[in-house]
């Protein structure tokens, strides 16, 4: 596996790669590697010649209340690891490496961001649009793998390679939970021992939810709210939303005879913690987008 720290070279290399008509499979990240992480790549390994995966926290999609410093980084096991996931390159540019010069062009996204985890971070999604051009740029990849956790960031960056022509495959992979079906997150290490315990019921309770819609239940206001009472019921910590909307569009819906997504994130002491699933019109949970 090589380190490369510099855009000019990253993007030569995936150059000389594409001229040699090797397939690039491509896994961004921002670090502190689980098991979430490894399956993107596993996944990517199994399906391309060559897979980058990089490691870069970027500023533009913290909001100045929220966790960049604290953010989680352990550069040593992530490159260890991504070497036994069989990476070939592992891109770790520096905050000034990718952006050296204040921006003069601002991308913003006009839909799919003023719900679930956008309406809480106003900004945050520009951020990753700008971050993820930029890379998509470097990298120049033909696949692209992202966790379904974040289904929004998926719809998202479905958004982006569509309406910006980028030639690039998207795969949205399983949520990769814990063996009580905690999703997997690098924030979960700031859960104390009680809300861990209790971070379980995100996950119970959207599974009532998909209860409900098998059980023939078709007003989202009534399934929103069961939800709701459930997580009310069993966390301590503060609920940011509850919304089931159409999937990728993630526009409100008047009943459930479509592909949907049923998502909640909470609040605890020092963590936002943050769930969903994807469903067909029979309540069957969706296990890959692409």
């Amino acid at each position: 596996m090589q380190i490369i720290r510099t855009v000019k070279e990253m993007q030569l290399i995936s150059i000389q790669l594409k001229n040699e008509q090797k397939q690039i499979g491509y896994v961004a990240t921002m670090g502190y590697f689980h098991e979430g992480h490894l399956n993107l790549m596993k996944q990517a390994r199994k399906e391309n010649d060559i897979v980058i995966t990089s490691i870069f926290v970027n500023p533009l999609q913290f909001g100045p209340n929220e966790d960049f410093e604290k953010y989680p980084r352990n550069k040593e096991k992530d490159t260890r690891e991504a070497e036994e996931a069989g990476i070939d390159y592992l891109f770790l540019p520096s905050v000034d490496e990718m952006y050296p010069d204040k921006q003069l062009i601002k991308m913003h996204m006009e839909r799919r961001v003023n719900v679930l985890c956008g309406n809480s971070r106003p900004g945050h999604f520009d951020g990753v649009l700008t971050v993820l051009t930029k890379l998509f740029h470097i990298v120049l990849p033909d696949k692209t793998y992202f966790g379904l956790k974040d289904a929004q960031q998926v719809a998202v960056v479905e958004a982006l390679i569509r309406d910006h022509n980028f030639p690039i495959k998207l795969i949205g992979v399983p949520t990769t939970r814990e063996a009580d079906g905690l999703a997997k997150s690098s924030r979960n290490v700031f859960l104390n021992e009680q809300e861990r315990k209790e971070a379980v019921w995100l996950y119970k309770s959207l599974l009532h939810g998909q209860q409900l819609v098998v059980d023939g239940v078709k007003n989202p206001d009534i399934i929103v709210k069961e939800v709701h009472e459930l997580l009310r019921e069993h966390v301590s910590g503060k609920v940011d939303y509850i919304e089931m909307l159409s999937y990728p569009d993630l526009l409100p819906v008047l009943d459930t005879n479509q592909n949907i997504i049923l998502a909640a994130a909470i609040y605890f002491e020092e963590a936002r913690i943050i769930d969903n699933i994807i469903l067909n019109a029979k309540g069957q949970i969706k296990s890959q987008f692409e």
